[in-house]
């Protein structure tokens, strides 16, 4: 970069200094319907803040889940119409993002459970992909409107403790699935020696989430460049705790998955050595 690109772009840099300064200076505070202790306690309890959903009030985060489910699907179906069949040798930039970002999860499940594994990357795949589209859903601001008339926007969907247990405890289920299917009924009792697993995945999902937006908050009550830093804040903690929580989860299930099909592996090959 030659000295006078630096000097344009610092030039830049102080500019947009001075119009946040010249904005916080001049701009109105913004409104808030709630204090920053019922912000908390709603984030945590999602007892407040209820929006209608035909006919009933329910959180926010429901009405999250299902479109970050619903645009997943719809994403999914438009790549194995259109894009899947014209995969070529060469990979465009597309294709090798989309075998990047499968590839990752199938290499997952092979180092972890190098026996069975098929249902193994299929399933993490899904998990990681709905964590991290499911995280990233909370930074396009969607609005909604609760009972009480006032506006929201939707939060991410594991922000709730209730899709936090969902993940958590689909994730302890689907280990166990694979304790039955290389162990038989032995399987259930060996993942159930690990029931402290649902709970862990449950309460790391929740607060990694629950953190940001903890942080977010905060930020926007108290500090005084509260219409800028929180962009910066929240874009920050989103990003980090979508991919964080992702590969945690994913990497956990896969690890465990494999570690409760391993016996029934052992037990085959001494048998096929012992005929032998």
């Amino acid at each position: 970069m030659t000295k006078k690109k630096k000097i344009t772009v610092l030039l830049l840099c102080l500019a947009t200094l001075a119009l946040i300064v010249v904005g916080v200076i001049l701009l109105p505070a913004s409104e808030k319907h709630e204090g920053i202790k019922e912000a908390m306690r709603d984030a945590v309890l999602h007892d407040a803040n209820k929006v209608n959903f035909f006919g009933f009030a329910v959180d926010p985060s429901l009405i999250a889940g299902f479109v970050v489910t619903g645009v997943l699907l719809f994403i999914a179906l438009l790549l194995r119409i259109f894009v899947i069949p014209r995969f070529k040798m060469i990979p465009g930039r597309l294709q090798l993002i989309i075998e990047s970002w499968v590839g990752f999860f199938d290499d997952l499940a092979k180092t972890n459970s190098p026996h069975r594994n098929r249902a193994l990357g299929g399933y993490i795949f899904g998990a990681g992909s709905y964590i991290f589209v499911g995280t990233m859903f909370e930074l396009f601001g969607f609005q909604a409107v609760t009972t009480e008339g006032h506006s929201i926007s939707l939060p991410a969907p594991l922000a709730n403790m209730n899709g936090a247990i969902c993940m958590g405890f689909l994730s302890f289920f689907f280990i166990m699935s694979g304790g039955i299917a290389g162990n038989g009924i032995k399987g259930v009792f060996k993942t159930l020696k690990d029931f402290s697993l649902p709970v862990s995945m449950t309460f790391r999902l929740f607060g990694a989430l629950l953190s940001g937006m903890l942080t977010t908050e905060l930020v926007y009550y108290f500090i005084t460049l509260s219409f800028a830093l929180p962009v910066v804040v929240g874009v920050m903690f989103t990003v980090i705790h979508a991919l964080i929580q992702a590969y945690v989860l994913t990497m956990l299930t896969s690890f465990y998955y494999g570690e409760v099909s391993e016996v029934h592996h052992k037990h085959m090959e001494e048998k096929s050595a012992g005929s032998g």
